[in-house]
């Protein structure tokens, strides 16, 4: 299998990255794992697609340090034609592009679609990654599972929301992942809830949510593959994530601890609320946050923190996400092009 991991920029990974575990994985599983950033992409005028892309040469790498070194010298990349993957994994976060690099998202997801076309299986689907850029997304998944949400830009409406709230409320940009522009406003912060407001619509619209008193113990990150909790050996790839000191944000970059965590009933029953969704949007590996009995966020980018997992239980979870896309691929190759590619990335 020939499968490629498209990041933010193969420069800027680090060894502790999900997606640098993925591809050494799979290049000890003796399949060719390329990774290539959201500027790596070329389409020519005859219409083929081509990429530059760094890989591993060893197979049997057991460091993911020495991997990544090996994958980000200068001399490991060259010049592939797209058509050749087998499989491109799109793990790029739009939220480390920021505003001076906003040209990448649409420009990743976009050659996202167009090596769709081609016939290469491409997970997450790209076309429903382009409707989940924003948090938005997130209000497509059943109401029951989701906590009580304004979206807006108009300042007088939040405050009344939060006064609606009992005046405590979480408000963050609609834009934007790992915990970046969060804010608690409670009776303290009340009187400046004007400024917040203010500062946080500077990014665009403001997301205004209820305050779960759970979220004094952090949130649980769970691993969800095909729409299904990710086991291996009974144990599941989910921890909880505590966040340091008084801040709210429990964010492993914004200083989050993990800890282990038993899975319950009802996170279980979350999975199965927002299944149907992620099954019908190809959304083959997503990241649920969870808080109490709410989902906080489905990560649909780069959920983070399988290497978290697999410390903390002393399972390697790696293995079964390429044996999926081993699956995925054979699948593709006995019914080709019949099945659209929603269909065979959640198989």
């Amino acid at each position: 299998m020939k499968i490629a991991f498209v990041v933010n920029d193969i420069a800027t990974e680090r060894a502790v990255y999900t997606t640098v575990r993925l591809a050494m994985q799979a290049t000890n599983m003796g399949h060719e794992a390329h990774l290539l950033g959201m500027g790596d992409f070329g389409y020519e005028p005859d219409g083929t697609l081509t990429a530059t892309a760094s890989s591993g040469k060893d197979k049997g790498y057991r460091s993911l340090e020495r991997y990544l070194a090996d994958v980000q010298k200068p001399e490991s990349r060259e010049h592939i034609a797209v058509s050749e993957f087998d499989v491109v994994m799109l793990r790029a976060d739009p939220a480390d592009e920021g505003e001076t690099g906003a040209w990448a998202n649409n420009a990743g997801i976009a050659f996202g679609e167009l090596i769709a076309m081609q016939g290469v299986l491409v997970v997450n689907d790209p076309r429903s990654l382009s409707r989940a850029l924003s948090k938005a997304y997130f209000q497509h998944f059943p109401e029951a599972v989701r906590p009580k949400t304004l979206i807006s830009r108009d300042g007088e409406r939040i405050e009344e929301f939060v006064e609606e709230l009992g005046g405590k409320a979480v408000l963050k940009p609609l834009q934007g992942s790992g915990g970046s522009g969060v804010f608690l406003v409670n009776e303290e912060e009340s009187p400046n809830l004007s400024q917040i407001i203010e500062a946080v619509s500077r990014d665009g619209y403001v997301v205004a949510q209820e305050f779960l008193p759970e979220a004094k113990d952090g949130d649980v990150r769970m691993f969800v593959v095909n729409g299904q909790p990710l086991t291996v050996d009974g144990r599941v790839a989910a921890f909880r994530r505590r966040s340091g000191g008084s801040d709210i944000r429990s964010n492993m970059s914004a200083g989050g601890k993990a800890e282990k965590v038993e899975i319950t009933d009802t996170m279980r029953e979350m999975v199965d609320a927002v299944r149907p969704k992620l099954i019908a949007d190809g959304m083959f590996m997503v990241g649920l946050d969870i808080v109490g009995d709410k989902l906080m966020e489905v990560n649909v980018f780069s959920p983070g923190g399988l290497g978290t997992a697999e410390s903390l239980y002393g399972v390697d979870f790696a293995p079964a996400v390429i044996e999926n896309l081993e699956h995925k691929v054979s699948m593709r190759r006995h019914y080709g092009r019949q099945l659209p590619n929603t269909a065979v990335a959640t198989l």
